[in-house]
């Protein structure tokens, strides 16, 4: 009783701290935007009582701005696909095919002419998967010829076509609207899907579904779930050339995704998914809507990621540098949140589930392992499959890492401050795996134990946070050029006070989360 009391009480404490640390942190975000907002670039008029919009991030501005042609697009291509289904009852060969179509059409409004490099290089995996899959290099191909292009196609800008002659130098006025080679990173992640599931179903990899359906509460429940699909593989017949150029380009994640294997794309072709009830889905769209507010409220009262495009951050204190830092990360999050739902949202409505890219909020991840399982979650699940396991698994993992965020960061973009965020991460992700490895053989059997391991726990986690958030700064706010800089900024005297204050304050929200954890445990 007495610890359960004392628990009580460190949770009132902590979250009376913690609506003070916000309270603080929002009203000094207030005054950094309002006194620097002559010096800030990306900021436009906004619709928010005369406020300006901080719509520096590119990304996000091309997709506030094309959401509404967006959404008549999703409409339009939903009812065509869902009237057609059950009107002539299509079934994957059916569906395949009208969705290629489609897909085309919304290609050739993206890319003009460039959809023919798509095209070309799409058909030459097909070639690679189909020719090659009895041979005992046939990883390696795929994979090296996925890895070329990725690598080419950025260093090329997308081959201007008159690289290939002076006749065809025309076509380079008919580009279109969107960089093709951009939204191609996912088509290479769909290649290889498909290369890899088409070579395991070829060599008849077992699936045990019975044992599975023992373990997994949908598929008892009668329904399928994700994993499921993705892992008992489907007839040879399946993997057919119409079948795969459509999961390449299905339009609701050809620009961003979630990624989905082939197996579990195919499946739900065949067989629309049965997770979702039309009700379930509606309130999904509903909670996007709240979602997107939300992150209009962000942009016009806060301008944190016009800081870090500004380039200003190096005139501020260190307790703004960290308010800049944590507001950047946040807009992140809630940026690809809202674009991966969005995509994920038309995909449902048209039968296929895909995994969910945010499945947990960004201030709800204590350690490293759970943050990237948690940020882009469809692409850690790609990486697990078709990277991790096979490397070894959690017998290399030390050695793994490297390989897969050295992959994460060229598959992003070829530059260098990417390349430093990755290695920074696998530095920093080495110590948490060693720890965790360590503490597993460590039991605690007294409550003395208990108390230390929690606040053992509370405190490797601050420390998972403030590396997460230097990785932050070097990526996304400060860059590699300016490291020197920044740490002479945070090693100054007068910032040994502030950088406390905000280490504590990673550690009471560690602790916020171990309560929030207990209390879903209970529920």
């Amino acid at each position: 009783m007495g610890s359960f009391s004392w628990k009580q009480l460190e949770l009132g404490l902590i979250l009376l701290y913690a609506a003070s640390f916000y309270a603080v942190f929002i009203q000094r975000s207030l005054h950094l935007s309002h006194d620097y907002v002559g010096r800030l670039y990306g900021l436009r008029k906004g619709w928010l009582a005369g406020r300006l919009n901080d719509i520096s991030d590119p990304q996000w501005r091309s997709f506030r701005d094309n959401l509404p042609i967006l959404t008549v697009v999703m409409g339009t291509f939903v009812t065509i696909a869902n009237f057609l289904r059950y009107q002539y009852g299509l079934k994957g060969r059916g569906m395949s095919l009208l969705w290629t179509i489609i897909s085309l059409c919304y290609l050739v409004y993206l890319h003009g002419a460039c959809v023919l490099f798509i095209l070309a290089i799409g058909s030459a995996n097909y070639f690679i998967s189909k020719t090659f899959v009895e041979s005992r290099y046939y990883l390696g191909i795929l994979w090296g010829f996925n890895v070329a292009f990725l690598v080419l196609n950025r260093v090329y800008e997308g081959y201007p076509f008159s690289l290939f002659g002076q006749r065809l130098a025309f076509l380079d006025n008919f580009r279109g609207t969107f960089r093709w080679h951009i939204c191609f990173n996912f088509v290479v992640l769909r290649m290889i899907s498909y290369g890899w599931d088409y070579y395991a179903a070829f060599n008849r990899r077992p699936f045990d579904l019975k044992r599975h359906m023992q373990r997994c509460e949908v598929c008892s429940a009668g329904k399928t779930c994700y994993h499921a699909l993705q892992e008992k593989g489907l007839h040879i017949e399946k993997y057919s050339f119409c079948m795969y150029m459509c999961y390449l380009i299905y339009a609701p994640l050809y620009i961003s995704g979630p990624i989905l294997s082939f197996n579990a794309f195919a499946a739900q072709l065949e067989m629309p998914q049965k997770s979702h009830s039309l009700v379930r889905i509606c309130f999904y769209g509903f909670r996007w809507c709240l979602a997107f507010f939300l992150m209009e409220l962000l942009t016009h009262l806060f301008f944190y990621n016009a800081f870090a495009k500004s380039g200003l951050w190096w005139q501020l204190s260190p307790f703004q540098i960290f308010i800049v830092a944590y507001g950047v990360i946040n807009f992140m999050w809630l940026k690809f949140f809202l674009i991966w739902r969005f995509f994920r949202f038309w995909s449902l409505v048209n039968g296929v589930e895909t995994p969910e890219n945010m499945p947990r909020c960004i201030s709800n991840c204590h350690d490293l392992e759970t943050f990237w399982k948690s940020w882009h979650a469809s692409y850690n699940r790609w990486l697990v499959r078709y990277m991790y396991i096979p490397l070894g698994g959690s017998k290399r993992k030390l050695l793994n890492i490297w390989v897969i965020f050295t992959f994460v960061a060229i598959w992003h973009d070829l530059e260098w401050k990417l390349v430093a965020w990755a290695w920074l991460t696998c530095i920093f992700l080495i110590p948490e795996i060693v720890v965790k490895s360590i503490a597993k053989t460590f039991k605690a059997t007294s409550a003395l134990g208990e108390f230390f391991s929690y606040e053992l726990g509370a405190m490797s986690g601050a420390v998972t946070i403030s590396c997460l958030m230097i990785a932050n700064l070097v990526g996304y706010v400060a860059g590699p050029a300016h490291i020197k800089l920044l740490i002479s900024r945070m090693t100054e005297k007068e910032a040994h006070l502030t950088l406390a204050a905000i280490f504590f304050s990673f550690y009471v929200a560690v602790k916020l989360m171990f309560h929030i954890g207990d209390i879903r445990q209970k529920v």
